[in-house]
């Protein structure tokens, strides 16, 4: 063999190996970090799956502060009541869930509005059994512990997720909007905060925001119908004109 051939025979070897026995560096601009729409997803897997009692401060515009509890017991029933929910802020209601019935309850008149529309006749409780909830009966309130956990854990949803910091808050927090304007929202465009265990902290959503309150307490086996169910309408979320 020539003297210059098995110089390049010797020198391609020694390459070859060299490259093989570097260390492989990786690259910074790869950003191998769990995505903001992954961990909204993932915290809200862990929030359908919670069973628990918590309380909830309400604020809306030019409303008094309000106390939502919201109970999910083992069994897959559960309540959510809203104190004002109703006829413009003068009944208290509930929505409530059990197998495959879904109710709107009237729990009463709200505090300190009892006989300021005695044309609307007395608020007596009673639950009103619904396929599903028109915008009209609607109070919105609940579908942040129920239906819109689904809409955060399915990918495919027109959401748009940005983590985002809350001062004060626990947990983590996202803002969440629609990525489509061809479509209507999934959810309520806001800011959504969960801490790991799923425990829902703070919403600010078009009803309002939600705060938790103090201590989340354990699941009830069973949670029962607030209030004798009726063959009626569910009540208004706004009250008709007085007459």
């Amino acid at each position: 063999m020539r003297p210059l051939v098995a110089l390049c025979l010797a020198l391609t070897t020694c390459l070859a190996g060299c490259a093989s026995s570097r260390p492989v560096v990786p690259n910074p601009s790869i950003d191998t970090r769990e995505g903001d729409r992954d961990r909204l997803a993932g915290l809200a897997a862990a929030a359908k799956d919670r069973r628990y009692v918590a309380t909830y401060q309400l604020s809306s515009v030019d409303r008094p502060n309000r106390t939502v509890t919201a109970a999910f017991a083992t069994d897959g029933s559960w309540v959510v009541a809203i104190p004002g929910g109703a006829l413009s802020g003068l009944a208290d209601i509930a929505i409530y869930h059990s197998g495959a019935t879904l109710d709107q309850c009237l729990l009463g008149p709200t505090a300190g509005t009892a006989g300021s529309r005695p044309d609307l006749g007395p608020l007596t409780p009673a639950c009103f059994v619904v396929t599903s909830l028109a915008p009209a009966n609607d109070p919105r309130v609940e579908h942040v512990f129920t239906d819109w956990i689904d809409r955060f854990i399915d990918r495919a949803s027109a959401l748009a997720v940005a983590g985002t910091v809350q001062t004060g808050i626990a947990g983590s927090c996202f803002s969440v909007e629609s990525n489509s304007t061809a479509l209507a929202p999934p959810v309520d465009p806001g800011v959504y905060c969960y801490t790991d265990d799923g425990t829902l902290t703070y919403v600010r959503a078009g009803f309002g925001t939600l705060l938790l309150a103090g201590t989340v307490s354990a699941a009830p086996p069973s949670v029962a119908l607030p209030a004798p169910v009726v063959a009626a309408p569910p009540v208004p979320i706004t009250a008709p004109r007085a007459p």
